[in-house]
């Protein structure tokens, strides 16, 4: 992998087990830009295309995780009359982005700190899991200025606090702490600020102690299950633990497990 310019938008650091993804845009709070989307489409497609990587980490540099789409490329594109192809484009590639978080049998963990607003605010929970720092704040920022969400906004928040909780914080919320976000079950840990890149270490190291078939059929189990049907649910958990058993880390997870109880 060629090595990181430190002035991309965004950047890729692969150690073992846990693969990082840095947005990198620290003067613009890492708003999401056409430059950083295409970069992110990039990141997203090597990281599912790695056997080896078993969780992927989403941080910010700077003060803020991320502030969103960046406005003062939509404001250009409204002055221009072309918010059709700008917009289109920028998420057409942020969107595979995030179409292959949700797809690809890795876990994905956000890690946020400052400001996780509107679009930041969609990736921090489209994240499979998310520790926070004390002082972030999430700012859903879409009502504001009259528009819907994206970046997965209404699929990763919907589906962990339901479709109540979710039109009230998208249409009634000015923002949320940390704290807030922990008591609605959308923020696994809240650790203080200076913790937060060790206890994410910690975080990912523990989640990449799973086994790869297990950890893959777990998170694909779980994302399809309010969609599918029971029946067919029940039938895709059957042929899920039988693959995840005929495995070799299986195989010696439970002849240890065996010999013990002897």
């Amino acid at each position: 992998m060629p090595t990181p310019d430190a002035t991309d938008p965004a950047l890729l650091n692969i150690d073992g087990a846990i693969a990082t993804i840095t947005l990198n845009r620290p003067a613009a709070f890492n708003a999401i830009d056409l430059s950083i989307a295409k970069k992110l489409e990039q990141f997203g497609a090597e990281v599912e295309g790695n056997d080896n990587i078993r969780v992927l980490v989403i941080e910010g540099a700077g003060r803020a995780f991320c502030a969103g789409g960046d406005l003062q490329t939509i404001g250009a594109a409204v002055e221009a009359n072309d918010v059709d192809s700008v917009v289109g484009e920028l998420l057409k590639h942020y969107h595979a982005f995030i179409a292959t978080l949700r797809r690809m049998p890795k876990l994905v963990l956000a890690s946020v700190h400052g400001s996780a607003a509107g679009a930041g605010l969609s990736l921090a929970f489209v994240a499979d899991l998310c520790i926070a720092a004390e002082d972030a704040r999430f700012t859903p920022a879409y009502a504001k200025i009259g528009v819907s969400p994206d970046g997965g906004g209404t699929v990763g928040l919907a589906a962990s606090v339901g479709p109540r909780r979710a039109l009230q914080i998208f249409l009634a919320e000015d923002g949320f702490s940390a704290a807030q976000a922990y008591d609605w079950g959308l923020v696994a840990k809240v650790v203080p600020a200076i913790e937060l890149k060790a206890a994410t270490r910690e975080f990912a190291l523990r989640l990449a102690q799973n086994a790869p078939a297990g950890l893959a059929a777990t998170k694909a189990l779980i994302h399809r299950a309010p969609t599918t049907p029971i029946q067919a649910q029940l039938d895709a958990e059957r042929d899920a633990i039988i693959d995840c058993m005929n495995t070799d880390e299986f195989r010696i997870a439970v002849k240890k497990f065996t010999s013990k109880s002897k």
